[in-house]
């Protein structure tokens, strides 16, 4: 993504891809792993998959920015390349880092993946940009995920029932009700272990999954109307207008460029 914003405000949500972005002018704000943070030009935002985020304009005047997002399993395999040996999956401790220099680089594979340049150029300058940012990484074996803050292993294990259920049903009208069943455990309490241990309202995880799930059939040729149909929303406004708070486009905008 390349965009301009000065009132869009993005709604608390997550990707499930490795998402970096560059601030090019102005500054936005936004909330993610329980504190407040600003990125401004020459500094770059690094988000690990399932990481709970929102974002508004800092300044008066709006702020320009690009984004890249980037598989999981690309990046490991980027990685193991770079490396020579297998790396396991990169976590980024801080959401924001000022770096100029890798601001640079992504700014440039931004560049060159959205241009007319060749897939030798594109593989050159992916590898390139993941192995600058592992300056700001840390390495796990057990892949990525949003952090886990529930320190009771019995509400971990429930939270991850209502995630799996959620995942399977994603499409169905769920009530607190199926959730608590999944969990083994009262409506309140499956709400506030899932909450704690993925950062979002199971709602909000719900209508996220919905989303990606919607992304994946735009991507694919359906319309907004059947995507929207298919994915379990109320109609293709409701669709519309939860896709641009999450993604700042529309779906209409999403299929033209993924056409």
């Amino acid at each position: 993504m390349h965009a301009h914003f000065s009132s869009h405000v993005y709604h608390r949500h997550s990707h499930d891809s490795y998402s970096f972005g560059m601030t090019e002018s102005g500054a936005q704000a936004f909330s993610c792993r329980g504190g407040s943070h600003v990125s401004a030009v020459g500094m770059v935002m690094l988000f690990n998959p399932d990481d709970p985020h929102d974002g508004h304009c800092a300044t008066g005047h709006g702020f320009t920015y690009r984004m890249i997002h980037i598989d999981p399993g690309l990046v490991t395999d980027l990685l193991a390349d770079v490396r020579g040996r297998p790396a396991g999956r990169p976590l980024f401790p801080r959401p924001v880092a000022e770096d100029t220099g890798l601001a640079a680089a992504l700014s440039d594979l931004h560049t060159v993946l959205t241009g007319t340049s060749t897939p030798l150029e594109q593989h050159e300058h992916l590898a390139a940009a993941v192995s600058r940012l592992t300056r700001h990484a840390v390495f796990r074996d057990r892949g990525t995920g949003p952090a886990r803050h529930v320190t009771s292993a019995s509400a971990a294990r429930a939270a991850a029932r209502m995630r799996d259920l959620l995942h399977d049903e994603y499409a169905r009208p769920l009530t607190a009700d199926d959730l608590a069943g999944a969990a083994g455990c009262g409506r309140y309490a499956a709400y506030r272990a899932f909450s704690a241990t993925f950062g979002l309202a199971p709602s909000d995880y719900q209508r996220q999954v919905r989303l990606r799930q919607a992304r994946r059939l735009l991507g694919a040729g359906l319309s907004p109307a059947e995507a929207a149909a298919e994915v379990g929303f109320a109609d293709q406004a409701h669709l519309t207008r939860w896709f641009r708070r999450c993604y700042g486009v529309t779906p209409g905008a999403y299929c033209r460029a993924a056409r």
